[in-house]
């Protein structure tokens, strides 16, 4: 059986086509051996947080050094990521080894086993094969019924956010979708519920106290928000004892801070998105109920756990120049949830929305919720038979009043809403879509990047043309009157005055004249160096003995500099200063060179810090230099109008 093989054979045997209960799944893995009966588990149901509150435990654990299994759903890109062991996903081989062998059981079975049990099958046999301490068991639908629900009872029962989801299946209130979910709650295990809302945590009660279940319910004032950006974000996590409302207890200064047990437990966390934090703290109680339970779990795991965790398409940034959020965010909680994010992410601001959406979701909910922040849509078909075309979505959203394009493929749908505006881009609206988004991006932003790097080209190319003509436009008094005006500025300079060894450079043509200047520092002095083009792509400095004469040539250009073999070079590290010619210039620190990039590959090698002061005539200067990424920004610009500080 190869891979494919392997997973077209799962994927015919939709769940939709059999009733729902378990016993299929209990039939099939009663021949398989019961491998679930020999393996430990967090089972976790719920609306949303699901996934991300699995992921947080999986790396927690197996930072405390537990074989740890993780069974999600849905998968992103790989089919395989709905099996993982300690991070990795289950390999090809074992996949179809152990696929052959639970369908030649299945096809023997009169009622044949769905889709999701066949796949819940083969990851027990995978997780046992693999001798997992503890298994993450994600729900995959409700949870009475939900093949998953064959296991006996788990170490801990988790309840994460309830919504109104597949009413059809589930009920039409959020205490009947409750019930269903408490349905994993067995006798014996130990219950963390999200701080839902009071009639769902009423039927969690219940339930509890009908199953002799310990209950905990993750309070969200135990967790206090400190700072957060698109790097992460950093939260205090309360100890049980102030939640208690017991005194600080004092212990000894840690990690370079001081912290009282009162006060708690500082961490990082990976995930973005307010949300993720309620999940940490669902995740943070399970792990206290965990370690109750006898479980070796340290702080440094936790800590590192967190700090680590990666969850796909959940608000995950895949870029930020320019900023591309990807969110798998499906119905109107998830898009309140998003709105959330956006507003501390992006306060005030206007964005790009990438959208599409499965046509049984309430998607005009979802786009009430997102208009606030909406500049315009552009709309994709998810890979689904359930999805909304991208022509309905588009039109639908015109009569919102937006802008709205269909776009036929994911490649095609991130170009247009890169190219829409500079504004983020936020990818949104179905799980089905999050993969091919995420698998089409890397070619869809290289190709933009080059379409951006060509235009920048350009851009700047009539810049320098232009700044360069104004520059020869001025004649040669007024180009002297106007050196000698910037020669004055810049000795009275504290950046060049406090410097010792300045990399400076001789003039040509229409330049600003650095004759003055040059001779100035010389006799106060100070070391000062020029450059010197070693070959195609590279220049160096070097120091040429100010009495020896002989010590010049003309070079690449036509530019004077130092002799090499009469001269000693200068490392980066030991400048202090700058001097920087340019053909064009902004207010910015924005500097346009003659297009050969010698001068941003040298400056790109000075210890941070180092000050890089610009000379032109105000006759260069440009509203907004195109900048490219090897372009290198100035710290102080210089001109006959005075000195312009940007940094330092």
């Amino acid at each position: 059986m190869t891979i494919s093989e392997a997973v077209s054979y799962i994927n015919e045997h939709t769940w939709s086509q059999w009733k729902l209960g378990l016993s299929r799944t209990r039939e099939l893995l009663e021949r398989l051996g019961d491998p679930q009966k020999k393996l430990r588990f967090v089972h976790v149901a719920g609306s949303n947080g699901k996934g991300s509150t699995c992921a947080m435990l999986e790396r927690i654990l197996r930072e405390a050094g537990y074989v740890t299994g993780l069974y999600p759903s849905p998968y992103i890109e790989d089919f395989r990521e709905r099996i993982q062991v300690c991070g990795d996903y289950i390999t090809e081989e074992a996949l179809c080894r152990i696929t052959d062998r639970v369908r030649q059981i299945a096809d023997a079975m009169e009622d044949h086993p769905t889709q999701f049990e066949l796949i819940t099958a083969i990851g027990m046999l995978y997780f046992l094969e693999k001798k997992c301490d503890i298994v993450l068991l994600e729900v995959g639908l409700g949870g009475t019924y939900d093949s998953t629900n064959i296991i006996d009872p788990p170490e801990v029962a988790v309840i994460t956010n309830i919504g109104l989801e597949h009413t059809e299946y589930l009920g039409n209130t959020l205490a009947e979708i409750a019930g269903n979910k408490c349905g994993i709650i067995k006798t014996g295990a130990d219950v963390v519920c999200y701080e839902n809302v009071p009639e769902v945590l009423e039927v969690v009660r219940r339930t509890c106290a009908e199953k002799g279940c310990s209950f905990r319910t993750a309070r969200f004032d135990r967790l206090v928000p400190m700072e957060n950006s698109l790097e992460g974000q950093t939260f205090l996590w309360r100890t049980q004892a102030e939640e208690a409302g017991l005194p600080a207890e004092k212990t000894e200064k840690g990690s370079g801070e001081g912290r009282e047990r009162g006060a708690g437990e500082t961490f990082r966390l990976a995930l973005l998105g307010e949300y993720q934090l309620h999940n940490a703290a669902v995740a943070l109680t399970v792990i206290e109920t965990l370690r109750a339970r006898g479980y070796g779990i340290p702080a440094e795991a936790v800590r590192a756990g967190l700090a680590k965790v990666r969850w796909p398409a959940r608000f995950e940034v895949l870029s930020r120049r320019p900023v591309f959020i990807l969110d798998g965010g499906h119905n109107p909680q998830c898009a309140q949830a998003l709105a959330l994010s956006l507003r501390a992410y992006f306060p005030g601001g206007k964005m790009i929305f990438l959208m599409g959406m499965l046509a049984d979701k309430d998607y005009r909910a979802v786009i009430e919720t997102v208009t606030p922040f909406a500049a315009s849509f552009v709309c994709l078909t998810p890979d689904s038979p359930r999805a909304l075309p991208a022509q309905e979505l588009a039109q639908e959203l015109r009569e919102w009043g937006f802008a709205a394009q269909a776009c036929p493929s994911p490649e095609q749908g991130i170009l247009e809403a890169l190219r829409a505006a500079d504004l983020p881009v936020i990818a949104f609206g179905s799980l089905y879509m999050a993969g091919s988004v995420r698998r089409a991006f890397p070619a869809a932003l290289a190709a933009f990047q080059k379409e951006q790097a060509q235009a920048c080209r350009a851009r700047k190319k009539e810049q320098r043309e232009k700044a360069l003509r104004n520059r020869r436009m001025l004649t040669e008094k007024e180009r002297m009157e106007k050196s000698t005006v910037i020669y004055r500025a810049l000795k009275t300079l504290p950046a060049l005055q406090r410097a010792h060894t300045v990399f400076s450079y001789s003039s040509v043509r229409d330049e600003v004249d650095t004759g003055e200047i040059n001779r100035w520092m010389v006799s106060c002095g100070k070391k000062v160096c020029y450059p010197v083009i070693m070959d195609k792509e590279h220049m160096t400095a070097f120091l040429p003995d100010p009495a020896d004469p002989g010590a010049w040539k003309t070079g690449a250009f036509g530019i004077r500099e130092p002799l090499a073999k009469r001269s000693a070079p200068v490392p980066p590290e030991e400048v202090d200063a700058v001097l920087v010619p340019c053909a064009a210039f902004d207010r910015q620190g924005g500097r346009c060179g003659h297009g050969a990039g010698y001068y941003d590959r040298w400056l790109a090698s000075l210890p941070a810090g180092t000050p890089k002061i610009l000379l032109a005539f105000d006759a260069q200067e440009t509203e907004k230099v195109a900048l490219e990424e090897t372009d290198i920004g100035m710290d102080i610009v210089v001109t006959e109008s005075g000195v312009l500080v940007i940094h330092g």
